[in-house]
């Protein structure tokens, strides 16, 4: 999810410089959501249950060009196989091994995901607009459809979720957290961290409100919009909360900004909290255990830090 919220401003880029081409978008099934509502687009294209049907589907359509943000074997061969002039996304795939391998960061290119992403359109002549990247909820919501009376009018949103362990913050230090802070919270996640969400309201009474598992991510992306501030790890939402510029404090455990290029783009007011430790990153997309199995990357977060920036 990450990854693919930041190719928006590519997209966008491309339209606003080339306004006479056509711009489609080919993604999996499960993050069409994205892309969905995206205005810069002129059709959203999922890939089919076979890679032959895609490449069928590719062909069809008669692209004059190929701009490959992923840079994988499946679209390596999508690209062999419609023999469409192409341009590509080159990942640092030696400097990432250096740098999980032997900790080598030295290595690891300093430009931003997106800037690496404009780089494959460079050749067009299309600039990097220095605009925030895009998201566009596809309802109009209303807060009091989903947040009591306490919580409608200036809020924290706080992303407890995450697909792996090592991204999350354990229970304790986001309970430390959150009685440090002086506004309404509200809990955003899904239904992995239900239970986790409970312990938290519990620890903290009606300061917390919990929407983990009861809203789904267009419902979460609203409520993110709407916050005064953010809190959250290295995972789909909170990336996704910098198309609102919302103030935010985001938390990295295993994985690190510098290593997948991703640290908050184009937003008013952020900040960067995590452990300077010999072992981290320990891996690029997170992983279900601590490896060493101390994990003092979460466990030595100073929750004061994140205290401070939401109270300023």
């Amino acid at each position: 999810m990450g990854d693919i919220i930041y190719t928006t401003p590519v997209v966008r880029c491309l339209k606003e410089q080339l306004p006479d081409s056509e711009i489609h978008f080919l993604t999996k099934p499960a993050f069409k959501y994205i892309y969905q509502n995206n205005p810069y687009l002129t059709a959203l294209h999922t890939l089919k249950p076979t890679l032959s049907e895609t490449i069928a589907d590719i062909k069809s359509e008669k692209f004059d060009l190929i701009i490959d943000l992923h840079n994988n074997l499946r679209t390596t061969i999508i690209k062999l196989a419609t023999r469409i002039p192409s341009s590509t996304y080159k990942k640092d795939r030696v400097s990432k091994w250096l740098a999980l391998k032997f900790k080598w960061n030295h290595f690891i290119s300093k430009k931003h995901l997106v800037d690496r992403y404009l780089e494959t359109v460079k050749f067009l002549g299309v600039k990097n607009d220095n605009k925030p990247i895009d998201y566009y909820i596809s309802k109009s919501y209303e807060l009091s459809a989903f947040l009591p009376e306490t919580h409608q009018q200036k809020f924290v949103a706080f992303v407890i979720g995450a697909t792996h362990f090592t991204k999350r913050l354990p229970n304790d230090k986001i309970i430390e957290i959150c009685k440090g802070i002086e506004l309404p919270i509200v809990l955003l996640g899904g239904n992995d961290v239900k239970e986790n969400a409970l312990i938290i309201q519990q620890a903290i009474g009606n300061k917390v409100f919990n929407t983990c598992g009861t809203t789904n991510l267009d419902q979460s992306v609203f409520l993110v919009s709407k916050a005064h501030k953010v809190i959250g790890f290295d995972t789909g939402l909170t990336h996704i909360s910098e198309a609102f510029d919302r103030p935010l404090a985001s938390i990295w455990g295993g994985t690190t900004p510098d290593l997948l290029g991703v640290h908050p783009y184009k937003i008013s007011e952020s900040l960067i909290v995590g452990e300077d430790l010999s072992c981290r990153p320990c891996s690029k997309f997170g992983l279900e255990k601590c490896p060493l199995g101390h994990f003092n990357c979460m466990k030595n977060i100073k929750p004061e830090i994140v205290v401070s920036f939401i109270n300023s």
